[in-house]
């Protein structure tokens, strides 16, 4: 009971806001598919609009390239939110997660790889793909360079070239072209590419979800909240719960390849 009155009690909030013009002022990244892009056609796009609505206010997108330069404009103020956070990120309020997911390999199904684990011998025979991140850490670059792999890698900007449409999709377009044999990047990426391709693909999860001694492959993803705002972290909290299915079901949609996680109750 007090569960239900709790939540209505939001949903009035929500509605009271909405009549005020109150406005959920999202950071997002204008070319950046399967998450977001200015057309609004990413998966993040579509968990914003549902969050949006369910707590009444206004979407309002402020757009920058590239994921570093999101976090300088919610700590300038400029933002309150950024959809997909990795759950306990140092900048951010983190709202409850809304799905857990891993690296993945990504290769052709004519090849029968049949890749699973960092360990696999094959690997050591074949060109690997990777995104490379500036001034930060792939986990399965390193996880691979600490086998003595290294040279066996081909790294693709995790940024990409802005002058072109999609440029998270290289590595993933690098395995149908036969330039590569296989990609390991993070499974939204390796799913909604993936799905899209003109040849058939795979995509595996990449396993040990930790490598030793804590190199974790698997991370949760909630929405980051601009630090000192709980209030509108619990809100969004709420919407969540509220709109979970729909929530995954979008989440499917686009290829993300899912691990289990309850649905919270709040």
């Amino acid at each position: 009971m007090v569960g239900r009155l709790l939540l209505s009690l939001v949903w009035a909030m929500g509605l009271w806001a909405m009549a005020q013009g109150w406005e959920l002022r999202v950071c997002a990244d204008p070319n950046h598919l399967p998450y977001s892009n200015r057309q609004e056609e990413g998966f993040e796009n579509k968990i914003a609009r549902l969050l949006a609505e369910e707590i009444g206010a206004r979407l309002v997108y402020y757009w920058y390239p590239q994921r570093p330069l999101l976090r300088e404009a919610i700590r300038e103020g400029e933002c309150e939110v950024v959809i997909g956070v990795a759950d306990g990120h140092p900048l951010f309020l983190n709202t409850i997660a809304y799905y857990r997911t891993a690296f993945v390999f990504v290769y052709r199904a004519d090849r029968n790889l049949d890749l699973a684990s960092l360990d696999d011998p094959v690997l050591r025979g074949l060109r690997i793909g990777v995104h490379v991140v500036p001034g930060g850490v792939n986990p399965p670059a390193r996880a691979l360079a600490n086998r003595g792999l290294l040279p066996n890698l081909v790294g693709f900007s995790v940024f990409g070239d802005y002058a072109k449409p999609n440029p998270l999709s290289e590595p993933v377009e690098a395995v149908v072209r036969g330039d590569i044999d296989v990609a390991i990047v993070w499974g939204p990426v390796g799913g909604y590419f993936a799905k899209r391709s003109p040849v058939p693909l795979k995509v595996v999860l990449v396993s040990p979800e930790i490598d030793p001694p804590f190199l974790p492959m698997v991370f949760s993803i909630t929405v980051g909240v601009r630090k000192g705002d709980e209030g509108l972290r619990d809100l969004l909290n709420r919407a969540i719960v509220r709109r979970w299915e729909e929530i995954q079901e979008i989440l499917a949609s686009y290829g993300v390849p899912l691990l289990p996680l309850p649905k919270p109750s709040l």
